[in-house]
């Protein structure tokens, strides 16, 4: 009903109980009404549908809801492929195996105040208590990993996918076979 609001010019006779075109009877019940008269009303009362009908169709259309564009998708994957690669041996699952209240998940990242991508990606740049620093150039020596070095590009697409994942309690992560 609040479409039809919209459209105050026709809601009137938009409102009104069986469109007339509906009836058989004229009002005064003399017989059958003619064609043209008929077709006429149907013609307004179908006038009146299309505004409201047309914004139902946009607001639920792809269009106005877009999906998850397909870059975003292959940075998820990205992102999923470099955690299993430089990440899953102490962060399994978003887990802690080396120190268990440190874990990737929400509640464990708000109360350790690293809750942000930027704050994320700080950490694993540079490191942090007992977690190395995988960035190019990481320092102090002792803080870094001793194995290869991560990008800043593919540091930024880890804070991004531990950030997404953080905030959807860690389902599966799916990589596209890598």
């Amino acid at each position: 009903m609040q479409l039809l609001s919209a459209t105050p010019s026709c809601a009137k006779s938009c409102s009104l109980s069986p469109p007339l075109f509906w009836q058989k009877m004229d009002r005064s019940g003399e017989g059958y009404k003619s064609v043209d008269k008929t077709q006429n009303e149907e013609r307004k009362f179908l006038k009146c549908l299309v505004p409201p009908l047309m914004a139902a169709i946009v607001a639920l259309s792809p269009l106005c809801n877009t999906p998850v564009s397909l870059g975003q998708t292959m940075d998820a994957q990205k992102g999923a492929t470099l955690f299993r690669r430089a990440c899953i041996g102490c962060h399994d699952g978003g887990g802690n195996i080396i120190q268990p209240g440190a874990t990737l998940f929400l509640k464990d990242l708000e109360r350790n105040g690293v809750d942000k991508e930027e704050e994320i990606y700080r950490v694993t740049y540079y490191g942090k208590g007992r977690m190395p620093g995988f960035g190019e150039n990481c320092t102090p020596r002792g803080q870094c990993t001793f194995g290869p070095r991560l990008q800043e590009d593919e540091i930024k697409l880890l804070a991004e996918f531990v950030k997404s994942q953080a905030d959807r309690g860690w389902p599966s992560i799916e990589t596209d076979g890598e």
